[in-house]
């Protein structure tokens, strides 16, 4: 017999987040932020958060398409662990699209919280003197939302290379039935 809460629980065990340290898993064609995270309820089922971060070491352009989700979503950019206010950075962050966009200047320990429907990016880390804490925490079970493309808007989901939590045999494809189940049966 399992335990009851069994699968409330996801280990970041150094094995889950090796694709990430060792190189081979790249959210960004050329680049990479080391971190570790739960990607929600394709992870962790019934998860209503999508909670990731890590550090940034070079200047990396994460996220260049406006876009926008169902939740509020959090972004936080601080110091290494050993101090999170040693913040030797300089991020570019847009809020708001076309007439309304801002662009905000990220040069000091910053939280963002960005309301549901709100489109936000580009997102770029500019100049990285020493490594930087980059945390995204999403309320909702997946990462997704419209996206702005340059083919037009675009909803669009995303787990990464990650095995899918019904079918462990096959890689997630965002096909979003972990969300609509209910864990708790």
């Amino acid at each position: 017999m399992g335990r009851k809460y069994e699968k409330l629980i996801y280990f970041n065990k150094p094995e889950r987040g090796a694709a990430f340290i060792d190189g081979t898993y790249k959210e960004n064609e050329n680049q990479e932020v080391l971190g570790i995270g739960i990607r929600g309820a394709c992870q962790i089922p019934g998860a209503k958060a999508f909670i990731t971060g890590g550090l940034v070491t070079e200047p990396i352009f994460i996220d260049p398409y406006p876009h926008k989700h169902d939740s509020d979503e959090f972004l936080a950019f601080l110091g290494p662990p050993s101090d999170r206010y040693d913040f030797h950075a300089h991020v570019e962050f847009t809020l708001g699209l076309g007439d309304d966009a801002e662009l905000y200047n990220i040069d000091e320990p910053t939280i963002v919280r960005i309301p549901a429907g709100t489109w936000h990016c580009p997102l770029n880390f500019i100049r990285i003197d020493k490594p930087i804490f980059f945390q995204v925490a999403l309320l909702q079970g997946a990462f997704g939302g419209t996206y702005m493309m340059p083919d037009g808007v675009k909803e669009l989901w995303y787990n990464g290379q990650i095995n899918c939590i019904l079918d462990p045999e096959k890689k997630c494809d965002t096909c979003q039935k972990c969300l609509s189940i209910d864990w708790n049966k």
